[in-house]
């Protein structure tokens, strides 16, 4: 009795596993390679989340944007439009032709001008949101860096953990 027992006091220690210890120095542990993916995963949703949280826009903001988007289809469908007509009907085409014609030349200046801000308001409003999204990004810079260096400990633990590819660090090494 007193073999079996320092025999199995040996191999498993007291409280300990040494087999299992000793394979675990071979073999990744399925649990802790589980709770690193799950924590690489969550730094990544992590990150997904802080770059696409902004700033919800009122149900106002978002008519205007609708309304705002309605002249340059307008435009481009009236000037088809206006072939068509030509087309179908060329006598009530010309009347309407000849009525234009007949507009002066400050009211077309008006005109220009009148298009030329609505297009250069939008055209600022849209470089306006761009500089925010751009700032926002930059912001969250700092939240980016720290999760790539939280990813970059897992990886180096994972390496450390014997799930090392000696084949690819050779090839790493030769072209670096």
């Amino acid at each position: 009795m007193g073999l079996i027992d320092g025999t199995l006091r040996l191999l498993f220690g007291e409280g300990r596993n040494v087999l299992r210890d000793t394979a675990g120095a071979f073999w990744e542990s399925p649990e802790a390679e589980a709770a690193r993916d799950a924590a690489r995963q969550r730094a990544a949703l992590d990150q997904f989340a802080a770059e696409f949280a902004g700033a919800r826009r009122s149900a106002f903001d978002r008519l205007i944007d609708g309304v705002n988007r309605l002249p340059r289809p307008a435009l481009a469908l009236g000037t088809l439009g206006l072939f068509v007509a030509a087309m179908v009907d060329p006598v009530w085409f010309a009347a309407r032709m000849n009525g234009i014609a007949l507009v002066p030349e400050p009211l077309w200046w008006l005109m220009g001008a009148i298009v030329s801000f609505y297009f250069g308001a939008r055209h600022q409003a849209k470089a306006h949101d761009f500089r925010r999204a751009l700032a926002r990004t930059t912001v969250a810079t700092g939240t980016v860096l720290r999760n790539i260096a939280s990813l970059d400990a897992l990886e180096a633990g994972r390496r450390a953990a014997g799930d090392a590819n000696p084949a690819l660090e050779a090839w790493v090494r030769n072209e670096g």
